[in-house]
């Protein structure tokens, strides 16, 4: 709704001077009437129509339709009586800013009927002066009709663009912070795999350096190129986001069970075939994810990763002789298992877990989804 300070329309496709015109005609049709009492009674009027007019804009709830009734009565006495019917201008600008549609067809009905049966009862009464002035009476009730319905939807239209771009806005928003999470969380599991690998080795390598100097120094030596691959990988990461094949990730997760002195054992073929490259590389992330919390927290021996692939869906399960879970309410959250979870939604994959004589977690991720994700890149 207009402030009570923008009671002159804009945007009507009229002047500003115009509807200041509008606002000083009244006096001509009144002074013209050279009775006292007329003139008395016209100026009250108006000076009754612009104070109603000014209420409504700052009026709520019933105040408005209150005011805007007074408003219809002066404008209907106006036309009948003095031959004045430019208010209805004034009264059409004004309902086509309510918000409500309710409220706004119920005033629109009721102006144009007022509006339409005082010019015809004008004509009668003062046809003189509705003669002279026919063309502008004739393009009032043309305004009564249109100019609400043109600011009502152009509000509408107006509101419907606000919303849409606080939504895009929105969106953008939700979409750097998806991304940072994203990037968090790939760089948590690369660093977390190499750390934890740095700190295998440098446990290896402090209890060997008396026993086998030899030995100790080659786990020193792989200290000095794991931080080296991670400094790398975390570069590249960070560059342009680079993809992760499985083959890849299965080639350093068998090096870092052996650095946890954890048996690895795979089954399948990891290498796939018509998958694309950003489905791969969350597979691989998850897998990854998933040894690291091996090596971390399950005080398993042995590590078995299987590798299935049919013609519905890609199946990974990581299966661990340690101490499984122990039935621990908020286990996806203290092993990083929810980051796991929040990427296989990207791909509508999930995880499954299975704790008892060790733990198996079963990721899944169907096909269909995969072949639609890329069609969608060629």
């Amino acid at each position: 709704m207009q402030k009570w300070y923008h009671i002159i329309p804009k945007n009507t496709g009229l002047s500003i001077y115009a509807w200041i015109i509008f606002c000083i005609l009244p006096f001509y049709f009144i002074f013209r009437t050279f009775g006292t009492l007329e003139i008395v009674f016209g100026i009250l009027m108006i000076l009754l129509f612009f104070t109603a007019y000014r209420v409504s804009f700052l009026s709520k709830n019933w105040t408005v339709y209150l005011s805007v009734g007074i408003e219809m009565v002066i404008s209907v006495i106006m036309t009948v009586l003095l031959g004045y019917v430019y208010f209805a201008l004034f009264l059409a600008f004004y309902i086509g800013n309510i918000p409500h549609k309710a409220g706004f067809i119920t005033l629109y009905v009721v102006h144009l009927v007022t509006t339409i049966a005082s010019v015809t009862i004008g004509f009668f009464t003062q046809n003189e002066i509705f003669l002279s002035q026919l063309p502008f009476i004739v393009l009032s009730v043309i305004g009564v009709i249109l100019l609400p319905l043109t600011i009502y939807f152009r509000n509408k239209r107006e509101a419907l663009e606000s919303q849409l771009e606080a939504a895009n806005q929105k969106l953008s928003q939700l979409d750097v912070l998806e991304e940072r999470q994203r990037i968090a969380r790939d760089l948590h599991d690369t660093l977390g795999q190499k750390l934890s690998m740095i700190g295998l080795k440098s446990d290896l390598a402090r209890k060997l350096v008396d026993v086998k100097p030899d030995t100790a120094k080659n786990e020193i030596h792989d200290i000095h190129q794991t931080a080296r691959t991670a400094l790398k990988e975390v570069r590249e990461m960070v560059s342009n986001m680079k993809g992760t094949k499985l083959e890849d990730e299965i080639t350093r997760i068998q090096e870092m069970l052996k650095a946890a002195l954890i048996d690895f054992h795979m089954e399948g073929n990891p290498e796939l075939t018509n998958t694309p490259l950003f489905v791969e590389n969350m597979l691989s992330m998850c897998l990854k994810e998933a040894v690291t919390n091996v090596v971390k927290h399950s005080g398993a021996s042995s590590c078995t990763i299987i590798i299935t692939t049919s013609a519905e869906e890609v199946l990974i399960e990581v299966q661990d002789n340690g101490i499984g879970m122990m039935n621990k309410k908020d286990t996806y959250a203290e092993n990083g298992l929810q980051g796991i979870r929040e990427r296989l939604e990207f791909v509508n994959g999930n995880l499954n877990i299975k704790s008892g004589n060790g733990t198996t977690l079963t990721i899944r991720v169907p096909k269909v989804i995969q072949r639609t994700e890329q069609e969608g890149l060629l």
